[in-house]
């Protein structure tokens, strides 16, 4: 299959090329900063090749593991980390850290809207066994963002800041938005755990949630943290108390953090680590520059190109499901890895409706590799993110235009 792309197309790439050369230089200002932070977590954590050598079993005395855990802990400032390869995605870093926290008859409150689909089933919002809900788990919900809710967070023992918008069609929050919730929230209820689930929100900022207040923070390893390299894994960092508490739910009670192999993956976590700050800047960088491509031509997205971003996703909403197939099989056909394949919706383990998705990754379901994703309701938006390659990201918003002109009213093209 030919790659075409009409030249009207490249010059208005061209165009937008141009017009987000400053926020190219604040992705590059943010990713500089980035790198000495790895280096230094790096130098002070005094890394050797022999903290590569392989455990088995139980993985007792991992000295490669506990290495792992302290470059996390230096990176995002924090009292005590778990990264692990026995953490498989991110949702489960969340159902880990929650279940690890609360205890019957305690509340959650999620502080930034309707959790996100795959968290409905760990809360018990979708009738799912070993729920929270079948502990005797309140739940309840507000949105801080549009109004205060006093009563709500009193009551509450534990309170979830969803960083990324999900599929709620909403901008993903900032650092200093995170941090003026985290100090309304605490002003309100000091005892309150505030977790902050931060997929595809590292490293887009100098910052991290637990830099302005946040008690946990988790994520993927096959997001932003990994760097595209590593192939598996998930992290929980936090407070001492809280990761205490949190531990015997990665493994066992009594065992907690002092069990669990790294499988020959220290190499890779603490490699994907190190590159991050690099593939992230280029991912944001495609998100950016679809940003601006897409509304010239004329489609609302969210965030615009000149936006603080607070993650590497990009929302583009195109209307029909046509239109969102023959994107998402755009980007497919642009990939390394089954570029041939036909993308079609199905159903997905963790959601409650069929999603289509396109990932052309050498690891499956990397979000930081070049993909995009959507559920199948309206208004039919897509969501672009990762892209290892600035390079991968542009093209692939070109190829996807050119296939979506058969549908545009534009005639200028």
């Amino acid at each position: 299959m030919e790659i075409h792309i009409r030249k009207s197309l490249l010059n208005l790439a061209y165009e937008c090329e141009k017009e987000i050369e400053e926020q190219f230089k604040g992705v590059n200002s943010i990713r500089e900063k980035n790198f000495y932070k790895l280096l230094e977590a790096f130098r002070q954590s005094h890394i050797s090749d022999f903290h590569f050598k392989d455990t088995s079993g139980y993985g007792l005395s991992d000295i490669g593991r506990d290495k792992v855990e302290e470059v996390y802990k230096r990176i995002f400032h924090t009292e005590s980390a778990l990264v692990r390869p026995q953490i498989v995605s991110g949702t489960h870093a969340i159902a880990i850290s929650l279940f690890g926290l609360l205890r019957p008859k305690n509340t959650l409150l999620y502080l930034t809207g309707a959790p996100y689909e795959t968290g409905e089933a760990i809360i018990g919002i979708r009738k799912t066994e070993g729920s929270l809900r079948d502990y005797g788990i309140n739940f309840d919900v507000t949105d801080i963002t549009k109004q205060i809710e006093k009563e709500k967070i009193k009551k509450a023992d534990v309170a979830v800041i969803q960083r990324s918008g999900g599929y709620a069609y909403r901008k993903a929050l900032t650092i200093k938005e995170i941090s003026h919730i985290i100090e309304e929230v605490k002003s309100i209820n000091p005892d309150i755990c505030i977790m902050v689930d931060n997929c595809y929100g590292e490293f887009v900022d100098q910052k991290e949630p637990s830099d302005v207040g946040a008690d946990v923070v988790v994520g993927s390893l096959i997001k932003n943290m990994g760097g595209a390299i590593a192939p598996t894994g998930g992290y929980i960092v936090g407070k001492e108390k809280y990761i205490k508490k949190i531990e015997g739910r990665l493994t066992a009670p009594g065992t907690g953090r002092e069990i669990g192999p790294m499988l020959n993956l220290t190499r890779p976590f603490l490699q994907g680590a190190f590159f991050a700050p690099l593939v992230v800047s280029n991912a944001l960088k495609g998100a950016v520059f679809a940003s601006c491509f897409f509304e010239k031509l004329g489609y609302e997205v969210k965030p615009r190109f000149n936006d603080k971003r607070g993650d590497i996703v990009q929302a583009i909403k195109l209307g029909t499901p046509e239109k969102l197939i023959t994107f998402a099989q755009a980007v497919q056909n642009v990939s390394p890895i089954d570029w041939d394949a036909t993308i079609q919706a199905s159903p997905l383990a963790g959601y409650g409706q069929d999603i289509l998705m396109a990932a052309g990754t050498f690891v499956q379901g990397s979000s930081i590799e070049l993909s995009a994703d959507a559920p199948m309701r309206e208004p039919y938006v897509i969501y672009l993110q990762g892209g290892i390659y600035y390079e991968h990201s542009r093209l692939a918003s070109l190829y996807a235009a050119e296939k979506l002109l058969s549908f545009s009213k534009i005639h200028n093209f």
